[in-house]
């Protein structure tokens, strides 16, 4: 059943844009730390707020607050029928990541999954034109995202028989590479559903409000990607498209998928998407002590990951914090 914001909202942060990402638990915690330290490499003005649930554990709590994140606890939302995700259990945490349409006390909000590093500043999202929350989530502008990828490429059996390459939008701007590094295409395009990873949000009660009805509505059973299937069937064509590099799914990036759009030195918020994260790697990759014949199983873009939480753990060191997250 959903439930119901603070019903007085209060800022954690002397900020009135914020980044934010959702955790329920600590399987995700050292992807999370990371994604704060990469924004502060990146050199971004906005802090991130970790929205947490009831679930999320006491050393959880204890590691955020050693190292000064703010933190909010929000309502673990749940359609008011069940849905079956036993295939994908993460999408039973989604419908939680539409809190932040919720978060009045803010005039911006961009939520972040926590399996995010970010490579280049990105601020600028947190000015784009979008609808005011006047709009009450009527407008053509209510939220900005990037395309999910409908293309299936580990062919899972379970999902839809329409996500296939041939409906998917990256696939229409394979043949404009240039200009998918700057733009999105169209919301209308393929399968027109956003990625939740990443969502551009104008806080708004009226907008949330529609969300939870959604929520407690009939269609809970059509919605087979919790969160983004819910906002694309409540706001068709009316979000904001943005371009793949600042939700760059680490699928894009394989061969034959949607690698002839993708360009590394143009990304700027990578998505370790799908298991297994980098973080659940061995740990001989945290003490760089892996062979040739490891790494070459290894995805190229984890790299990455591990260069960042590197520095992270070496700063973090030398303050006495070795959690081991």
């Amino acid at each position: 059943m959903a439930a119901s914001p603070t019903p007085q909202p209060k800022r954690v942060v002397d900020s009135p844009k914020v980044w934010t990402t959702l955790i329920t638990n600590t399987a995700y915690l050292s992807g999370l730390l990371t994604l704060e330290a990469s924004l502060r490499y990146a050199g971004s003005k906005y802090p991130l707020v970790a929205l947490y649930t009831d679930t999320f554990p006491a050393e959880g709590h204890e590691a955020l607050d050693k190292r000064g994140i703010a933190k909010k606890h929000v309502p673990y939302l749940l359609p008011k029928t069940s849905k079956d995700f036993s295939n994908d259990p993460r999408f039973y945490d989604c419908w939680s990541k539409l809190t932040p349409f919720s978060l009045t006390e803010y005039e911006r909000v961009v939520q972040l999954d926590s399996d995010m590093l970010v490579l280049k500043n990105m601020d600028e999202l947190m000015d784009l034109p979008l609808d005011g929350p006047e709009m009450a989530g009527k407008g053509d502008r209510v939220f900005a995202a990037s395309h999910a990828c409908v293309c299936n490429p580990l062919h899972k059996p379970h999902y839809p028989s329409t996500w296939i390459p041939a409906n998917c939008a990256f696939t229409t701007q394979h043949s404009s590479p240039d200009q998918a590094q700057k733009e999105g295409a169209p919301p209308t395009a393929g399968l027109a559903m956003p990625n939740g990873g990443l969502q551009v949000v104008v806080p708004s009660m009226e907008t949330y409000n529609l969300i939870l009805s959604s929520l407690e509505g009939d269609k809970i059973d059509s919605f087979d990607f919790a969160d983004q299937s819910i906002l694309s069937d409540l706001f068709p064509g009316r979000w904001v498209a943005l371009p793949y590099v600042y939700n760059a799914l680490k699928t894009l990036r394989w061969k034959g998928v949607h690698d002839a759009i993708w360009r590394d030195d143009q990304v700027k918020n990578m998505h370790y998407l799908l298991s297994p994260k980098p973080w659940d790697e061995d740990e001989g990759f945290k003490k760089q002590e892996w062979n040739h014949e490891e790494r070459k199983g290894r995805d190229p873009a984890n790299e990455w990951w591990w260069d960042v939480s590197r520095r992270r753990w070496g700063e973090e060191k030398g303050r006495g914090i070795e959690d081991g997250f």
